[in-house]
């Protein structure tokens, strides 16, 4: 038995505040109830190898992880501190950081991340018992841990939204530095890959796109939100604030609330805070069942039979399908992290569907090109448009029609496919029906100079509802479909 009385006396007590996707110092529950205690306070941010490596992640992620934590630190100058960062598993740096302290509480914001997080977390509140440490967990924005229905979810998460947000006096928190510490040769040191087209992690640029979607830009928003070109600009664009936790949702929902008490911009901002509430819904859902991460929501799907097409899958891997709005958009999500809504169903939709491959295929590697990858968000809706609740109606997305209404003149298609500039719109939206006079005229050739179409969209429609339209009817599928509407249901 280990006499942790007499080990308490021999070093010095710290607490520690650990970041993980809650990199502000405002609306933080772990930084103001950790503000209460007169023990040092250590700021810690575990840039873990597991982590880091992962497929889900790519660099993209770790700059704005690190401009964020960067940001913050120049709010924590006043005070003689800063979130140190340090490269290490967790447990194997709690055990390092025990060799020289006493840690009485460890302080953190409940994180829905895929497995191997929540598989570090299980291991890390072990190691806590094991040496007397109390681990502190506080809620994350409108979701809740250990929920069996959603029977008061709406009404819970109206409330949390609702509540008053608490200031945090940092002048009164006894901050820990490390420079005196082993445990600083531990520290993290980046280099910044060159400039690129990503937005900049940090609360200071996450505000300055708040401020300027409530003061100008959301005029925009229901007109552009499914525009490819024009909804970079309509749409709020804080999704990667809210996903890495720079900005809290609540924050935002109550400016968009006391705005449109106001009366500004009513209808825009009704949409835009429904969205709020989505996003929290369908990061509850992965919280509830995180194992869709790799199988079926609805396990009457689980013996879907997709063969694996290593051809097709690298064809929408590169942006090379031959369907113009699918390549755009993957080679803008590539090339700056960011896809609006309806382009990112589209191709989740021509991955599964028309290409019909099983979302694992897709899911790590899309993940490491958003950069606001959001696990609950993400997997959700790989789930939702792959037909696998059960509960929805399978909507499969024609390219095609999709440019025609949200991309008439080819802005984005030209942007991105740089093969069609030379087009005019109705042939850079479909060149496969390019004459051959037109051929000729524009000096174009289908499967020279662009892709041809690699399936045909008619036949593979019918060929995936037929598929999964099978299944939904036979007892399994309606079994699980009445336990998904059971468990996930909003009450009114």
């Amino acid at each position: 038995m280990v006499d942790y009385d007499s080990l308490r006396k021999m070093k010095q007590k710290i607490n520690i505040l650990w970041f993980k996707r809650d990199l502000r110092l405002v609306d933080n529950e772990a930084l103001l109830e950790a503000s209460k205690s007169n023990i040092p306070l250590l700021l810690l941010y575990v840039m873990e190898p597991s982590l880091y490596k992962e497929p889900h992640y790519s660099d993209r992620h770790w700059r704005f992880v690190i401009e964020s934590i960067y940001d913050l630190n120049n709010e924590l100058k006043p005070y003689n501190t800063k979130i140190y960062i340090l490269y290490s598993e967790v447990t194997e740096l709690f055990n390092k950081l025990l060799e020289e302290n006493n840690i009485e509480e460890v302080f953190s914001t409940e994180e829905t991340g895929i497995d191997l997080t929540f598989r570090r977390d299980i291991n890390f509140s072990k190691f806590c018992k094991l040496n007397g440490i109390i681990w502190r967990e506080f809620r994350n924005g409108g979701v809740l841990r250990g929920l069996k229905n959603r029977k008061d979810w709406r009404q819970q998460w109206y409330a949390f939204m609702g509540n008053e947000i608490e200031a945090i006096d940092l002048s009164k928190i006894k901050f820990l530095n490390l420079e005196n510490s082993k445990i600083k040769k531990l520290e993290f040191t980046y280099k910044f890959m060159k400039e690129q087209d990503f937005q900049k992690g940090g609360r200071s640029e996450g505000k300055e796109y708040e401020n300027s979607f409530f003061e100008e830009r959301i005029q925009y928003y229901s007109d552009y939100i499914s525009k490819p070109q024009l909804a970079r600009i309509g749409c709020s664009r804080l999704s990667p604030y809210f996903a890495w936790g720079c900005i809290s949702v609540r924050e935002v929902y109550q400016r968009s609330m006391q705005m449109k008490k106001e009366g500004k911009y009513r209808k825009q901002l009704t949409a835009f805070n429904s969205r709020l509430r989505w996003q929290s819904h369908f990061i509850q859902k992965f919280e509830m069942e995180p194992r869709i991460e790799f199988e079926a929501f609805n396990r009457g799907y689980l013996d879907l039979d997709q063969p694996i097409n290593d051809k097709h899958i690298k064809a929408w891997k590169s942006g090379t399908t031959g369907f113009p709005l699918v390549d755009a958009s993957i080679r803008a999500v590539i090339h700056t992290g960011y896809l609006n809504f309806r382009m990112r169903s589209m191709i989740v939709s021509f991955l599964l569907h028309h290409l019909f491959q099983h979302f694992t295929t897709g899911s790590a590697w899309l993940a490491r090109q958003f950069l606001d990858f959001e696990p609950g968000i993400h997997y959700a809706q790989f789930q939702m448009q792959a037909g696998f609740t059960g509960t929805n109606t399978i909507r499969i997305y024609n390219p095609t029609k999709n440019a025609l209404d949200h991309d008439p003149e080819a802005v984005f298609i030209k942007k991105w496919v740089p093969e069609l500039r030379g087009l005019p719109p109705e042939l850079a939206i479909e060149p496969w029906m390019t004459t051959e006079m037109e051929k000729e005229l524009y000096n174009f050739y289908p499967g020279k100079d662009y892709p041809e179409p690699i399936v045909n969209i008619k036949e593979t429609r019918k060929h995936t509802l037929q598929e999964l339209y099978g299944l939904r009817k036979n007892d399994i599928t309606q079994k699980e479909r009445q336990r998904i509407l059971d468990v996930h249901t909003l009450q009114r």
